[in-house]
């Protein structure tokens, strides 16, 4: 604002000594210099007081508009803060779960519980049983109660990640190919012992489920090792990973719930054939009701007979005159 204020009063300046060069050009009467010079002065004023209006109506709107953009960046320096939390608290959750997935013990209990999550939502609480304990005195991971054919199926949960986490690691092709038969020999021995203990003829269904807890590894398995997958469809153990193991979930809820329609609808059934034989014998009873009640009628009807004989009688006795002996004496 000082700026413009010495831009003016310059521009005032250069406009007095033009007129005053004027005048001495011209020899113009001295009180017409100053009467000009006045209304310039106050020309001048007014535009002063213009441009000094019009600089305060653009520093208060520069004002709001600063105060404005401010406030927003305080809600989003808050919002920046909130968020650098939420990484700080994920990345202690992430730090926790790397201590849970470096424990061979916890990681498996970690596995357990995912596998116990999916079938709690996917299925009905009676139509599965998990930490099952077998005729052979193994325990599996879940048993679900599925009807024959197939039978009770067991899925146990494996989570080989040491040997996926140093095939991953790999940098060259001699170092991945020991550890390619590492994580294939892993995933073979898992598949082989739980066809050895959870699937027993006439207790549990011809196969079983090897549940792998990650996306990732069982992408490994199918991607990288057919042999592996071949070895366990020999064995009736098949890999299945969260995702696979939802929607094979929701297939079985589905099969469940055809089947126990087609039991309500046998019960149904056998309900209806029991009601038409009560309305059958209902039928007859009312048949028989309807015979007596017309025996009973045509019992009526002989009594009415014989009261209006007997009435008819009465009458005529009534009107009979009985003779005195004397009078016929």
């Amino acid at each position: 604002m000082e700026i413009i204020l010495i831009l003016l009063v310059l521009a005032l300046l250069a406009l007095g000594l033009l007129l005053y060069r004027q005048f001495r050009k011209t020899n113009a009467n001295p009180l017409d210099l100053v009467s000009l010079i006045q209304t310039n002065h106050q020309l001048m004023g007014d535009k002063l007081q213009q441009q000094e209006r019009m600089l305060r109506e653009t520093l208060q709107k520069q004002e709001h508009t600063a105060t404005t953009s401010i406030g927003r960046l305080n809600e989003r320096l808050a919002v920046i803060s909130s968020a650098q939390k939420n990484i700080s608290d994920l990345a202690g959750q992430i730090g926790t779960l790397q201590n849970v997935l470096d424990n061979k013990q916890a990681r498996g209990l970690f596995g357990e519980f995912q596998l116990e999550n999916l079938v709690k939502s996917a299925l009905p609480p009676d139509s599965y049983a998990m930490q099952h304990t077998l005729s052979n005195g193994r325990r599996v991971d879940c048993l679900i109660r599925f009807p024959n054919p197939p039978g009770p199926t067991a899925v146990d949960s494996k989570f080989p990640l040491e040997s996926y986490r140093a095939l991953t690691a790999a940098t060259t092709e001699e170092t991945r190919k020991p550890l390619v038969r590492t994580f294939s020999a892993d995933i073979v021995r898992h598949l082989e012992a739980i066809a050895e203990r959870y699937i027993i003829p006439g207790e549990t269904a011809e196969s079983a489920l090897m549940f792998v807890p990650s996306e990732t590894i069982f992408a490994e398995i199918h991607a990288h090792h057919e042999a592996v997958v071949k070895k366990g469809h020999q064995l009736r153990v098949y890999i299945v990973s969260p995702s696979t193991l939802w929607a094979t979930l929701n297939t079985i809820r589905a099969i469940l719930k055809d089947i126990r329609m087609q039991e309500q609808a046998g019960i149904i059934q056998t309900e209806v054939a029991e009601m038409v034989k009560d309305t059958e014998r209902l039928d007859q009873r009312i048949a028989s009701l309807e015979r007596s009640y017309n025996q009973m009628a045509e019992d009526f009807r002989k009594i009415r007979i014989s009261t209006d004989k007997i009435i008819r009688r009465a009458t005529n006795i009534d009107s009979v005159e009985i003779k005195n002996p004397k009078d016929s004496a």
